[in-house]
């Protein structure tokens, strides 16, 4: 009896938490649109926004710099070769010395590519989302997904994390960052894997549907 009291208390103090983060994203979300436009947008990120392959200017995130001119700064704190947990690590600091706004995470790629365990990754990205919103910024999630030689099972559950963590948080999601790029041979590196500097464009549309209500107004 004195373990199932114990077990009930614990669901009960893990569901407010999250609802609690869950109305804090919300209201970070929201702030802008109450006409406090956000002074800084951090990009957490792996090659993807890194500018693997090709010019720094020739970036999403470089492209997005230029698109939110002086509504806001943009900061590209994104590494080649990084994981959720490697994100996750240097996080605190990060968001410590830029005091963001807005934090876009894109991460898991490469732990998927890896075929890192399916918890793991689902674990850093909810912390990471945790601690954007503790740190008082919204938080966006750039959704990714893997090819499917890696299997139906694995795939499903990987590219679900992402919906699952913005559930769970209330974190904003674009669904898949690469949307109408991966599948095109002509917008991608000879890898297969990283987008070329054509395909850059579509990238910074598809952060921008869920970034712009920000920023009301900006093309």
């Amino acid at each position: 009896m004195v373990n199932s009291k114990r077990l009930l208390l614990g669901f009960l103090l893990l569901a407010a938490a999250v609802a609690s983060h869950a109305d804090r994203a919300r209201d970070a979300l929201t702030k802008a649109q109450e006409g406090h436009a956000p002074e800084t947008v951090l990009v957490v990120g792996d090659s993807i926004s890194a500018s693997y392959g090709i010019q720094s200017e020739q970036g999403w995130v470089y492209l997005l710099r230029e698109r939110l001119g002086d509504a806001a700064e943009v900061v590209n704190a994104s590494i080649s070769g990084d994981t959720t947990g490697g994100g996750l690590a240097r996080l605190p600091r990060t968001l410590a010395e830029h005091q963001p706004d807005v934090v876009i995470i894109e991460l898991g790629g490469n732990d998927g590519l890896r075929g890192y365990p399916i918890a793991n990754i689902r674990a850093n990205l909810l912390a990471m989302t945790q601690a954007v919103i503790a740190a008082g910024a919204a938080p966006i999630l750039a959704g990714m997904q893997i090819p499917p030689n890696y299997g139906p099972r694995y795939t499903g559950a990987f590219h679900a994390v992402y919906e699952d963590v913005a559930k769970a948080t209330g974190a904003a999601l674009v669904p898949f960052l690469l949307e109408g790029v991966a599948t095109d041979r002509e917008l991608m590196q000879r890898d297969g894997i990283h987008p070329t500097a054509q395909a850059q464009g579509r990238l910074l549309d598809n952060v921008w549907q869920v970034l712009a209500p920000r920023f009301e107004g900006l093309e």
